[in-house]
C-alpha cells in the first residue's frame, strides 16, 4: 500500500503541477490582453460559442471572457496552493486534499462548460481539450480519495453501530410494522 500511497501522491502533485502552470499562464495572459483572451481564436472558440448560445453582444462576451480567465487564475492558485501544502506535509503533518477537490471541481466545471459549445459546434479539437482536462481533474480526485481511504486508522474503517441502534435492532422484530 505505501507505494501505492507513494505514485498516487506524484500523480497527484504533477496535476496540480500541470493546472497551475497551465491554466496559471492562460489566465493570466487572457486578463493582461486587451481583449481578455479573446484574441487568441483557439483558447477562446468555447467562449464564442457560450456568447452564442446565450446571446451575449460584444460587452458580455468581454465579460464572459474575464469571468473564465479569473476563474482559471484562482484554479492555478488553488493548485499552487496544494502543491505548498504537500511541501509543508513532507515537514510535519498531513496535507489536505480537500484543498485540490475543490479547484478540481472547478476544473470540470470549465471543461463541461467548454465540451459543450464544442459539442454544439462539432470541433473535435476542442472537445479533445476539454476531454483530457476532465479526465485528469477525474484523475486526481480519484487519487485524493483512494489516498484519504488508506490514511484513515482501521478502528475507523471497520467501526460498529451505536449500542442504542444495535439494541433496537434486537428487541424489535422485522416484520413488527405489519401486525
Amino acid at each position: 500500500m505505501r507505494k501505492l500511497s507513494r505514485a498516487a501522491v506524484a500523480t497527484i502533485l504533477a496535476i496540480a503541477f500541470y493546472f497551475t502552470i497551465v491554466w496559471g499562464f492562460d489566465g493570466l495572459h487572457a486578463l493582461t490582453s486587451p481583449g481578455y483572451g479573446l484574441d487568441d481564436a483557439w483558447r477562446s472558440q468555447f467562449l464564442f460559442g457560450l456568447g452564442s448560445l446565450f446571446g451575449l453582444g460584444p460587452i458580455g462576451l468581454l465579460k464572459l471572457a474575464a469571468f473564465f480567465a479569473a476563474l482559471k487564475l484562482a484554479v492555478a492558485s488553488i493548485c499552487a496552493l496544494h502543491i505548498f501544502d504537500r511541501m509543508r506535509a513532507l515537514v510535519r503533518g498531513r496535507a489536505d486534499s480537500k484543498i485540490l477537490e475543490g479547484g478540481m471541481i472547478l476544473v470540470v466545471l470549465v471543461s463541461i462548460a467548454s465540451v459543450g459549445p464544442g459539442v454544439w459546434l462539432q470541433n473535435a479539437e476542442l472537445v479533445r481539450d476539454g476531454f483530457v482536462q476532465l479526465t485528469l481533474a477525474a484523475v486526481a480526485v480519484a487519487l485524493c480519495n483512494v489516498e484519504r481511504h488508506y490514511s484513515r486508522p482501521a478502528e475507523e474503517k471497520e467501526s460498529e453501530p451505536p449500542q442504542e441502534l444495535a439494541a433496537a435492532e434486537r428487541s424489535v422484530p422485522w416484520f413488527w410494522s405489519f401486525r
